[in-house]
């Protein structure tokens, strides 16, 4: 398995990216703005559930955010679950609203 790899346009919008060779198997939809990134949405392939994969998606977008100092807005229901459980863990890059 790759890694996540972020494939955003000039306007800001994309996603992190999860990839087995030519199969995609989740992805992370994101927006950028300034200092602040949106997470919109994360879905896994159902047939890779299970495996981990939403939280390689989640450590690559929080890697991102902290190298670049982007304050997170978690729309998403998986981050957002799990910025809660772990307030500790992302309190450096959680934006609350």
């Amino acid at each position: 398995m790759e890694k996540a790899v972020l494939d955003i346009n000039e306007k800001g919008h994309g996603a992190f990216r999860l990839n087995e060779g030519a199969e995609e198997l989740g992805e992370m939809v994101v927006g950028i703005t300034g200092t602040e990134m949106t997470v919109y949405h994360t879905e896994v392939d159902p047939r890779q559930e299970g495996k981990g994969l939403a939280k390689v998606l989640l450590e690559a977008m929080v890697e991102h955010a902290r190298e670049n100092h982007l304050q997170v807005k978690p729309l998403c229901a998986y981050v957002a679950a799990q910025f809660k459980r772990h307030p500790d863990q992302y309190a450096d890059i959680w934006k609350k609203t």
